[in-house]
């Protein structure tokens, strides 16, 4: 049946309406979104351009670079405008797009981090195989399995919504658009979308969250097997970056998807939309750069040559 949608535009929740702390808000916000780029921007430019970069390990991590990057330009931008605009609104073809990136994005995500899990049990169960099971061919496959699975749940999960009707309150209870938030818009039955919803949703999360932690307890029993404790220490430093990312991840998508949006919950649930949306773009960077001796060695080679190049150039 075709959709006939009886609205144009949604309602997006006001993060505040007092004036100056609508500009404290806008300056703080827009800080954080430069401080996810650049970072992102940075660790992504590295991974490209140095050669003893291209590993397995930080091509996962150039991957997650870029999609954090593209995941808040997904929010960041539009809650910004509407920050100094006050125009808390968009069309609803445009929530549409949005929504379908924020859960392209999101899937992404978790299923990179199980990409990582798996490069790490190789890395610390099957040293001397490492090569062979994680060579640049079968990282691209793992990665081209990771964008297209996402891409097709979010790809089911939008087309789904051509059988609804939006009418009646077009007031979204956050500040960017994602699934919920339309489907409690529509003045259609949604028992089939939210069976499509539980099924792919629920398949797909066993599969990511199996994938992501079951490594782990591989990785456990290897390393207590390690007699020395610098032997330990040294497996579980590979490990603690990425699983630090995954904790952050998993804490942020279980309350936002899973906790109820009743009216006592709201306020949370946009600082925790806040959180996920721009905060953890930024903080995964810097947990990874903090821990990567590799990337710091990268970045100040980086920067010594970049010093160097103006006395090049003179010379020439």
């Amino acid at each position: 049946m075709k959709n006939q949608t009886s609205i144009t535009s949604v309602l997006l929740m006001s993060l505040s309406n007092d004036p100056k702390t609508i500009h404290v808000l806008f300056i703080f916000f827009l800080l954080i979104y430069l401080m996810t780029v650049f970072p992102n921007f940075l660790i992504l430019l590295l991974v490209v351009t140095c050669a003893h970069l291209h590993t397995p390990m930080y091509f996962f991590l150039g991957n997650l670079a870029f999609l954090d990057m593209s995941f808040s330009s997904v929010t960041a931008p539009k809650m910004l405008h509407d920050l100094i605009t006050q125009h808390w609104s968009m069309s609803l073809s445009e929530c549409i797009v949005q929504m379908f990136f924020v859960l392209y994005f999101t899937g992404s995500e978790a299923f990179l981090l199980a990409s990582m899990s798996y490069d790490r049990y190789v890395a610390i169960c099957r040293p001397l195989h490492y090569s062979q099971l994680m060579s640049w061919e079968m990282c691209i496959q793992i990665m081209s399995l990771v964008w297209s699975t996402a891409f097709l749940a979010s790809i089911i999960y939008t087309l789904c919504l051509r059988r609804l009707t939006f009418c009646g309150a077009n007031f979204i209870h956050n500040f960017f658009c994602d699934l919920p938030h339309l489907l409690q818009i529509s003045c259609t039955d949604i028992s089939i979308n939210v069976l499509v919803v539980t099924g792919v949703g629920a398949v797909l999360s066993i599969i990511a969250i199996t994938t992501t932690f079951y490594p782990y307890v591989r990785i456990f029993r290897t390393v207590l097997r390690i007699r020395t404790s610098d032997g330990k220490s040294k497996a579980f430093s590979t490990c603690t970056s990425h699983l630090t990312v995954v904790l952050i991840y998993y804490a942020s998508v279980i309350f936002i998807y899973l906790i109820p949006s009743a009216n006592n919950f709201l306020t949370l649930n946009r600082v925790v939309s806040v959180i996920y949306t721009l905060i953890t773009p930024l903080l995964n960077p810097l947990i990874y750069s903090l821990r990567s001796k590799d990337l710091k060695a990268a970045l100040q080679r980086a920067l010594h040559i970049h010093r160097l190049h103006p006395d090049t150039a003179t010379r020439r």
